[in-house]
């Protein structure tokens, strides 16, 4: 995937433009940004899919690589809630290994929301 830094961008707006490593201008949409983050402030590095919009390269699922630290803690959620999703992760994990410990693997559709709900936690609190 690519990677550049936010040229500019407009919360009001809702979009602003990157540029490429190789000095290419790409257009971002409030829609490309991951969930819970409603802005990108200029010169935060960020790794991107790009496509062919109708008016030039457009930024598909952006992921911030090195956000600035104002950035990074106001999109992390209050502790409050924090506590709770960990509780209810524990459950989960709690459940899941009393299955392995009979011998059964969750099933693919499971193992990819219990993977995809850790990743999530993590980058939550590693912020």
């Amino acid at each position: 995937m690519p990677t550049g830094k936010v040229k500019w961008y407009d919360s009001e707006k809702g979009f602003g433009f990157l540029a490429t490593e190789e000095g290419d201008e790409v257009f971002v949409h409030a829609s490309a940004l991951p969930a819970g983050l409603e802005a990108l402030k200029p010169g935060s590095r960020v790794e991107f899919g790009i496509a062919d919009g109708k008016r030039g390269p457009q930024a598909l699922s952006i992921r911030l690589l090195d956000a600035p630290p104002s950035v990074a803690k106001a999109a992390r959620k209050p502790a409050e809630d924090m506590a709770v999703i960990l509780e209810d992760l524990i459950k989960l994990l709690d459940g899941t290994s009393n299955s392995l410990r009979r011998g059964r693997y969750p099933d693919d559709k499971h193992s990819r929301q219990i993977a995809m709900m850790l990743r999530k936690v993590a980058d939550d609190i590693d912020a």
